[in-house]
């Protein structure tokens, strides 16, 4: 019977086993259909066997295409027998010829009939992987560096379209799973509908799926061949990179997939470089490392023909591992995932490589071999067969049997060099067959028996592999045959294979490289010729440079000479540098970053890379240090150094020697050749690529080209640029690069060849949907060079170079990872020292990074656990480690770990294993150590997050600023004292410069208030003002003060917080609000007793007013019913008779002289004799000689010899003796002004003399001469007598001015007299009979309303005057004393008056007035400005005065009596309504009050005309002097600060604040312009104190006693007083410039001689002059 199509197929399903069955179904599930049809179902799939599956092959395709899609099926699976029996039993050869064309045609035309297959089976795997938009958009490196939320997550494949993204994080973090592709548990492949699950959908069988079901895959070659297929040519030599340290056999040749051809993976494998050591090597423990593909070896290719029942890569992995350390290099079926059948992996071509260890005992070869591997039948990939008979020494071919067809394969290979080998696992019935072919294959392949290996089914694994390795060992011996992956590559060209380096941007790259390779002889000569910059005179450079701030050779030169020959010196080298024309191979390699494109500028760095590092190893000295040579041993490894990394380091030379010129005036700016440097590297930054940030050759930071090309980068990033700085510390040669590279993905070099030398920094980008989360936009990554350097442990500044080091990347970085080798204690405990006293270091500079110890070479699993008393010990050592560095840094503070870092020993201590496992060269990496530092990672970035929520991390122009100022400190010898932090000093500023306006707010505020309560006192009747008012009116002045004080507390602390300050340096900000706080109670005192003070007064003054009233009123009652009694009526004259007779009786009937006259000095002569009988012994005595004290205070003050009481030893010192004599005198000058300024603010406030006043100023004096420094002067009791009798004698003639105004303003006669012509106009109208109401409503605006309008105005000018400047925006020098210092000095250089700068300098007090003064003037004399500001104040009075008179018109109001009552009562908090004029408006007064308030209202507005008119008569001078609060005193205060002077150069403090701790300036001056001169010469002196504290220069004063004392050590005598060393020496340029410019002037106006200035002060000029100052107070113009 025929058979049927049925039979056929079931026949050909029966043939497979159970493996392949289960692979047939697998493919037949995934492969493509066509249209219209459906794939068979996966639980459908599972469950059926042969018959099953036949007939749902023929119910799903119908006849012929069942068929088809079994013969696909079968192929794909490698079946290719079946697949052809089966296609000619059923009448389909088409299907066959097809794919598969005869034997005729040859293989190249079966391969390029499968490329169309591939091709298909390529789409149907991009799509089910989601990477089709991968093949036009290639992956790139920095998408995979780039840092997302899955950074933060254990992360497992749940789907196909993960395996690419879970491989590339897995391989590029060097984690040896990378290649499993099991999916998670219980997640199937693909989403299978409910039909495909038999239709039971989701209450079906819950176990439907089998295990293999369960871990549905893909195999990880076609996961790799996809990812490359996906990735551009760097992420793919990246990958490759991580495979070859992972031990993975690497691609070689890629399948045709897209391409014509295959192609082999030349530039992929660049970027390798093995280490090995030969046998040939073994005894001199030499070893050789070189890169992979310029490595000759001989190869070994592994192939199959036909079917193999065993894996033949499974049997390379043998090969390839020693017995002790098993490694699968190739995957084969055993391995995870390595049984899903391949889809579009088949044609690739892996290698991998056995390099020897020197050990003759365990290495399987003594030499390196290269061994390939071919996947899938050689007659499927005759094209990479051809390639590996052509590059190989010898090729396997593994095969079960021969068919005359393969024979005839065979054949064509006749004539070949290479040897071939066979390994055969004989099919069952057709071993005859096999042996005959491979007879007649003998002589066509010269075949003896060695070449043949038989693995019988009873040969013993062990034996088989001896045989197969020692048939590898003879061909390495026998056969000359070596070839590297260049030589390789021409072949590959030769058979038309594809490479991936021959695209154009790589060749023309490359070519670009050629040409400076080609030049490079020897590496010393080559840097000395073309890389002339940074040699010696770079290294002098930084000599000089470090030696301006540390002075050690200065000698007996004085300190400002020796400063000014060295900036000579420094420019001089600056010059020889910039007059160097840039070189042949500079240019190129300019125009190679600079004029290729984005890619092919890639591509040049990374072969420069490759050919530098391949030079520098040929040319590194191989030997061991010598104790006496070691500068020249680390001067001969720099000089064999050289990578791309010099090329820029040059770029930046030339750069930093051109900006230099073009500061100094050499050079215009637009001379400049190389200002497009910068940008050039900072493009390059962008691209990932590490830069340099420390020069480690010359141990310095080129700091003008850094920042240059920060800058470039921040504007490139379009300024978001936050970053957060991870960097690592550790000794030499532990791993600290590869522990970057592996967690973060930089390409930190890593070649041993020669150790990272300085630090290098590389930018990560943090994905946008991330960038909130971690609260930035960038990771900041610093590798450094090691700690305790073999080249440099010898050196004597070995351990200064390293704590530098240390304290430079602590300090820089948010997180540290400090990295111990665990097998070295000794190393340990350096890099624990080292590391300490840098934290310690930035904890007091206010920075506290995150620290990280890693603990490297672990290997016990339980290392955590057993690791717990280690760590307990760790901490007690870094306790007194920290206690030590505090004694080094003279700190005087009990200091532990826990108050210099951020350290929790349970969470900050990570054990890492070692990174390989097992021992190099064929170690691959430990996956314990790719675990723990992905683990490490994720911490990292949980404290990334949450540091977020504290700090505000710093962006570049932050950071650029951190690096100078760390930079800058640690050039000097005194870090701590040295240091300058920039977001301290910002944050100080900003806060200051807020807290002037916050305090003036206070005063502002309490002087509203204090007005409001004197507005109130004043309108009360005399009788209410008891002690219960008084009472409380101390409680709630107590009150309001203590709430305002608070709110100045609260802001400092809340804007101390946004900027981000750290809770140890907040308490800096928050010190200096403090004294208002304690001050609140005696501020609160003085108000109280002031306001109390003036109630007495107001009292006793409306007492005697309201006598004088009461007695005027009732005479004028009587005289007016006796006049209207008369017969005849009386005519004007003769009322006005009366009247003058009435009022002269009247007033001569008053006590005059209610307010008595008191004999002030008498009462101060009495104060100071019950003063000096407490403070003096018999001064008393004094005053007898001076019987009226008037006449000694008309006197001047004469400075005499008995005033000061020196030891006699002393006296013979005429310089200290002139020293303390002009101190006194100042503090004559200061104590008396201070005293009159006292006594003019009481005068101002217009109260009567009180004695306390007297008694004030007694204590004010005392308290002056008992402070400390004042003691120091050694001044006699008969000084102080004489002082007080001065300050007393000229303040009594202001106390009894101010006694005689307010006799004058209360006395009754005077008061009486102002209010006649009202009265006698009343008196008339009232006789006469007129209706007065319009006239009283005129009198009432104009004698009582107007005054207290034009008080209100006054009362709030000056506040609003004050206002008007502080919130303007266009006078914030006013707000900020350090931007006023900048603000004057800028004025004064532009018109370079020396006049000015001598009252600037030697009377700051009186000139900051006058400018202040002067710029009220300017800005309110010539401007409207002012009578805006006084139009806004009357409008808003005048507005209250409408609201009261509408408020009382809608009330009933009997009487215009009532009415006024009424109204007073309204405004008794804004107005004071003189009684006393108010009393004649209401005399008599019977008007309608509604009338009279309709009155009032209509004059209102011609009121308010009449007042600003009379304002715009009085001229600026004037109204100031009418001003209750004085805004040039106001304003004064803001900018004039404590008054300190530096104890030096007399340059005022700037610190902000109400007080403070300390004071500081910010620029000092020359000492000889406070006249300061040589006790020797007589000449001025030049001595900058800024520059003497970091030298050897001594003082000598009355501080110390005469005795000289170090400058260095001037805290002793000025603890208040903080002088740091200058930033830069340009720092003090404009006082230089002053001082040459007015030298002779000043040694004229000091009696002295001109000083004899360095030679470089006189090059200075005016712009450089600005320029310094610019930059010296941070202003960018």
């Amino acid at each position: 019977m025929a058979k049927t199509l049925r039979d056929h197929l079931l026949m050909t399903l029966e043939d497979l086993g159970e493996d392949e069955l289960k692979k047939f179904k697998f493919k037949l599930h995934e492969m493509p259909l066509k249209e219209g049809y459906e794939h068979i179902g996966r639980g459908t799939l599972k469950k059926a066997d042969a018959i099953d599956l036949t007939d749902k092959l023929i119910s799903c395709y119908e006849g012929n295409y069942a068929v088809e899609v079994t013969v696909e099926a079968l192929k794909s699976i490698n079946e290719m027998d079946l697949a052809e029996k089966l296609a000619k039993a059923t009448g389909n050869d088409a299907l066959n010829s097809k794919q598969e064309p005869d034997a005729q045609q040859g293989p190249e035309s079966e391969e390029k009939a499968l490329l169309k297959e591939r091709r298909r089976a390529l789409q149907h795997l991009l799509a089910k992987l989601k990477m089709e938009k991968h093949r036009s958009t290639k992956l790139g490196l920095r998408d995979l560096q780039e840092i997302n939320p899955e950074s933060l997550q254990n992360w497992t494949p749940q789907a196909l379209q993960d395996l690419p993204w879970h491989f590339l994080r897995k391989v590029i973090a060097l984690n040896g799973t990378a290649r499993n592709m099991s999916l998670g548990q219980g997640v199937p492949g693909d989403q299978a509908s409910s039909d495909d699950n038999g239709g039971q959908g989701d209450g079906g069988n819950v176990l439907r799926y089998s295990n293999m079901d369960a871990r549905a895959s893909l195999h990880p070659l076609d996961v790799l061949c996809t990812v490359l297929l996906c990735s551009d040519s760097f992420l793919q030599q990246e990958i490759l990179s991580k495979m070859s340290m992972c031990q993975f056999a690497l691609p070689l040749l890629l399948p045709a997939l897209d391409t014509p051809k295959c192609t082999l993976l030349l530039w992929a494998m660049r970027d390798i470089v093995r280490k090995w050591r030969p046998h040939s090597l073994a005894e001199s423990r030499g070893f050789r490392e070189e890169s992979l593909v310029l490595t000759k070896m001989p190869t070994i290719s592994f192939v199959r023909l036909g079917s193999c029942s065993f894996s033949k890569s499974k049997l390379l992995n043998e090969v390839l591992s020693p017995s002790q350390q098993h490694h699968d290099s190739f995957i084969h079926w055993d391995m995870e995932s390595g049984n899903v059948p391949r889809e579009i992996a088949d044609g690739l071509v892996e290698i991998s490589w056995y390099f020897p260890a020197g050990n003759e005992d365990s290495d399987l070869f003594p030499e390196p071999v290269a061994v390939t591997n071919l996947r899938g039948d050689i007659e499927s990939h005759w094209l990479q067969f051809r390639f590996l008979t052509e590059v190989s020494s010898a090729v396997f071919i593994v095969t079960e049997s021969i068919s005359e067809r393969q024979y005839a394969l065979l054949s064509s290979l006749q004539g070949s060099a290479t040897k071939y080998n066979f390994i055969l696992n004989y099919e069952s019935g057709k071993r005859s067959e096999t042996q005959e072919f491979l007879n007649k294959l003998a002589p066509v392949l010269k075949l003896s028996k060695q070449h043949v290996l038989e693995k019988e089914p009873g040969t013993k694994k062990e034996e088989f592999m001896e045989k197969l390795c020692s048939a590898i060992g003879s061909i390495m011996n026998d056969h000359h045959k070596v070839m590297n992956m260049e030589g390789m590559a021409v072949t590959a060209r030769e058979l038309g294979i594809q490479l991936d380096e021959d695209c154009e941007e790589c060749q023309r790259a490359k070519n670009h490289v050629k040409e400076i390779k080609a030049e490079i002889k020897d590496v010393g000569n080559y840097k000395r010729q073309i890389l002339q910059l940074q040699g010696k005179l770079w290294k002098s450079l930084s000599n000089v440079e470090r030696e301006m701030c540390r002075l050690k050779g200065q000698g007996d030169i004085p300190t400002e000479e020796y400063k000014s020959r060295l900036k000579e010196k420094l420019l001089e080298l600056r010059t020889q540098q910039n007059k160097c024309d840039l070189t042949d191979g500079l240019t190129k390699f300019i125009n190679g970053i600079g004029t290729l494109s984005q890619m092919e500028i890639r591509y040049f760095l990374k072969f420069m890379k490759f050919n530098l590092d391949g030079i520098a190893k040929g040319n590194h000295p191989n030997v061991q240090p010598n104790h006496q040579k070691l500068p020249e041993l680390d001067e001969s490894i720099s000089a064999s150094s050289l990578g791309v990394e010099h090329f820029l380091r040059e770029l930046g030379q030339f750069y930093e020697a051109e900006h230099s010129m073009v500061k100094e005036g050499k050079m215009a700016k637009i001379q400049r050749k190389f200002i497009h440097f910068p940008r050039l590297a900072a493009d390059l930054m962008l691209e990932g690529f590490p830069m340099e940030l420390i020069d480690g050759d010359a141990s310095n930071i080129p700091l003008q080209w850094v920042t240059d090309v920060l800058t470039q980068l921040h504007a490139k990033l379009g300024g978001r640029s936050r970053m957060l700085v991870i960097t690592v510390l550790g000794v030499q040669s532990t791993g600290k690069s590869t522990l970057l590279n592996t967690m973060f993905g930089p390409q930190f070099a890593v070649s041993s060849g020669r150790c990272t030398r300085g630090a290098f920094m590389s930018l990560i980008k943090v994905a946008g949907n991330f960038q909130q989360e971690l609260g930035c936009d960038f990771i900041l990554v610093i590798d450094t060079e090691g700690l305790k350097a073999p080249e440099l442990a010898k050196l004597e500044d070995s351990y200064e170079h390293d704590n530098e080091l240390a304290t430079l990347v602590i300090g820089l970085s948010d997180i540290t990872l400090v990295n111990l080798a665990m097998e070295n204690t000794t190393e340990m405990k350096y890099v624990l020292q080292i590391a300490v006293h840098a934290f310690l270091r930035m904890e007091e500079t206010g920075h506290m990074p995150i620290c990280q110890f890693v603990h490297q070479n672990v290997n016990d699993v339980a290392a955590y656990e057993q690791n717990t008393r280690d760590r307990k010990y760790l901490v007690k050592q870094l306790n007194e480690m920290t206690k030590a560095a505090a004694k080094m840094e003279k700190l005087q503070k009990d200091i532990t770990v826990s108050d210099i870092m951020d350290y929790d020993p349970e969470k900050h201590n990570w054990y890492i294993p070692s990174l390989w496992h097992g021992d190099p060269p064929m170690a691959p990496v430990s996956i314990g150590y790719s675990e723990c530092v992905g683990g490490l990672r994720k911490c990292l970035f949980e404290f990334v997050r949450q540091h977020s929520l504290k700090t505000v991390p710093k962006d570049i122009p932050q950071f650029i600023e951190w690096v100078k100022s760390l930079w800058n400190a640690l050039k000097h010898d005194n870090f701590l004292f040295s240091f300058r932090n920039p977001f301290t000093t910002e944050a100080y500023t900003k806060i200051s410069a807020k807290s002037v306006g916050w305090e003036w707010n206070f005063r502002k505020e309490m002087n509203l208030w204090v007005t409001e309560k004197q507005t109130f006192f004043q309108n009360q009747p005399p009788d209410k003002l008891d002690a219960h008012v008084l009472t409380n009116l101390t409680s709630e002045t107590h009150q309001k003060v203590s709430y305002e004080s608070n709110r100045i507390l609260e802001r400092i602390q809340s804007a101390a917080a946004k900027l981000t300050v750290r809770d140890e340096n907040m308490g800096n900000f928050v010190r200096y609000s403090q004294p208002l706080s304690h001050q609140s109670s005696s501020y609160s005192r003085t108000i109280c007793s002031n306001l109390v003070t003036a109630s007495e007064g107001w009292r006793k003054k409306n007492t005697i007013q309201a006598t004088c009233i009461k007695t005027i009123e009732g005479e004028m009652d009587m005289l007016l019913e006796d006049c209207k009694m008369r017969e005849n009526k009386a005519d004007n004259e003769e009322l006005e008779m009366a009247f003058e007779e009435m009022w002269s009786e009247t007033v001569s009937k008053i006590r005059l002289g209610c307010l008595d006259e008191k004999q002030i000095y008498q009462d101060i002569e009495l104060l100071l004799r019950e003063d000096l009988a407490k403070q003096e012994n018999s001064s008393s005595l004094k005053l007898q000689e001076h019987s009226n004290l008037l006449n000694y205070g008309t006197k001047s003050f004469i400075m005499k010899k008995e005033y000061l009481d020196l030891p006699w030893i002393k006296t013979l010192n005429e310089w200290f003796t002139q020293e303390c004599w002009h101190k006194t005198e100042e503090l004559v000058k200061s104590l008396v002004e201070q005293c009159k300024d006292y006594i003019r603010n009481i005068a101002d406030s217009k109260a009567d003399y009180d004695e306390i006043y007297s008694r004030n100023l007694l204590i004010l004096i005392n308290k002056r001469l008992q402070e400390a420094d004042i003691q120091k002067l050694h001044t006699s009791a008969c000084f102080r007598v004489d002082l007080k009798l001065h300050i007393l004698g000229e303040v009594v003639p202001l106390l009894e001015k101010m006694q005689a105004s307010f006799i004058k303003e209360n006395d009754p006669e005077l008061y009486l007299e102002k209010l006649k012509p009202q009265y006698i106009s009343t008196f008339r109208d009232l006789y006469l009979g007129k209706d007065s109401c319009q006239t009283r409503a005129r009198d009432f605006c104009h004698w009582c309303l107007k005054p207290a309008l034009v008080d209100y105005v006054n009362n709030r000018l000056g506040l609003e005057i004050v206002d008007d400047i502080l919130s303007s925006g266009q006078y914030d020098e006013y707000t900020n004393r350090s931007l006023f210092q900048f603000t004057v000095l800028k004025k004064l250089l532009k018109y370079e008056n020396f006049d000015t700068y001598i009252i600037y300098i030697n009377k700051y007090e009186r000139f900051v007035k006058i400018w202040v003064e002067g710029h009220l003037l300017d800005r309110y004399s010539r401007t409207a400005r002012l009578r805006h500001l006084e139009k806004e104040i009357l409008s808003l009075v005048i507005e209250k005065v409408r609201t009261a008179l509408e408020s009382l018109s809608a009330k009933s109001t009997s009487t215009v009596c009532d009415f006024l009552d009424r109204f007073c009562g309204a405004l008794q908090n804004d107005l004071v309504i003189s009684k006393d004029r108010l009393a004649v408006v209401r005399f008599k007064n019977t008007a309608n009050a509604m009338q009279f308030l309709a009155h009032v209202q209509a004059i209102l507005p011609e009121l308010e005309k009449e007042i600003l008119a009379e304002f715009d008569e009085l001229k600026f001078e004037s109204k100031l002097s009418n001003l209750s609060v004085k805004p040039q005193d106001e304003i004064f205060n803001c900018v004039f600060g404590c008054g300190e002077q530096c104890p030096f150069c007399k340059v005022p403090c700037e610190a902000g604040g109400i007080d403070h701790m300390e004071h500081f300036a910010t620029v000092h001056r020359p000492q000889g312009l406070g006249q300061c001169k040589n006790n020797r010469t007589g000449m001025l002196e030049y001595s900058l104190c800024s520059s003497d504290v970091v030298s050897n220069a001594v003082f000598r004063n009355s501080e110390t006693e005469e005795k000289f004392h170090p400058y260095k050590d001037y805290r002793r005598y000025y603890p208040d007083w903080r002088i740091q060393p200058d930033p830069s020496i340009d720092t003090s340029d404009y006082w230089k410039f002053i001082f040459n410019r007015f030298n002779y002037k000043f040694a004229k106006k000091y009696n002295a001689k001109p000083a004899n200035l360095p030679q470089g002060w006189k090059k200075i000029t005016k712009d450089q002059a600005l320029e310094s100052l610019e930059e010296a107070f941070n202003i960018k113009q």
